[in-house]
């Protein structure tokens, strides 16, 4: 099996407990959340494919922004605006919601990015935005950093973004589960590159794969959660109103 073939036969296994990812849940909830907050003018910033236009309303205008080396040269998306998120083009307070979803940890300097997009929010817009946390590398070279609750609430603030909610997207059990599932699937793709012996295992690595994600899932329902520990954050926070628009 080539490491081409094992990745078609994963997306197959989406969405069932024999995909090492099955405890981060599916878009479809993801898709749920952010329709719930979409409104007016809708600015997506690092939008990849653009999965998310599908998930909001119709009355919504949605606009795509990724930057050129990795929306263009790594996932092949067309945005409506290629720019980096830094240096946003679009005018002062003309945005109702901006969605940064996963972006934040690919962004070079996110204190820039954070500062623009309180820029071009209105007064009372929203900032919609995941992150991961306990997560792997992913998408290198451009996978900068990671971020506590403080962090965030630090780099917001100081953004001038006041923060509303902020969520752990799944429960320490769960991440817990999700990690050893990683570490299994990647050392089957790292013995692919490589055509190492350990291969032969592949069917029994697969099934632990199944018994750790039912186990993980079922454990989550019993345990109390430990909120130190989990994949990432569900953040909003919004652009305060101006004293003029009041």
């Amino acid at each position: 099996m080539t490491r081409g073939h094992f990745q078609r036969w994963t997306d197959r296994l989406k969405g069932t407990p024999f995909h090492p990812q099955w405890l981060l849940g599916s878009s479809k909830e993801t898709g749920a959340w952010i329709a719930s907050h979409a409104r007016g003018l809708v600015l997506d910033v690092g939008a990849a494919d653009r999965w998310v236009e599908n998930q909001i309303p119709s009355s919504c205008c949605y606009v795509s922004l990724d930057y050129p080396a990795t929306g263009r040269d790594l996932y092949g998306s067309r945005p409506e605006l290629f720019a980096d998120a830094a240096k946003i083009p679009i005018r002062d307070k003309s945005v109702d919601v901006v969605l940064l979803l996963e972006v934040l940890e690919h962004l070079r300097y996110p204190s820039d990015a954070l500062k623009e997009i309180h820029r071009v929010l209105r007064p009372g817009g929203k900032l919609i935005m995941s992150v991961p946390f306990m997560y792997p590398l992913h998408d290198p070279p451009f996978d900068f950093q990671r971020y506590t609750t403080h962090g965030l609430e630090r780099e917001l603030e100081k953004a001038g973004l006041q923060i509303d909610t902020i969520e752990v997207t799944i429960g320490s059990i769960e991440t817990a589960g999700m990690i050893a599932n990683l570490a299994i699937g990647g050392s089957i793709i790292k013995g692919l590159k490589s055509h190492h012996s350990s291969l032969i295992l592949s069917p029994f690595l697969l099934a632990a794969i199944f018994l750790i994600n039912l186990t993980s899932w079922t454990l989550a329902k019993i345990l109390p959660n430990w909120s130190n520990l989990t994949a990432g954050y569900r953040v909003e926070s919004s652009r305060a109103f101006d004293h003029e628009s009041i």
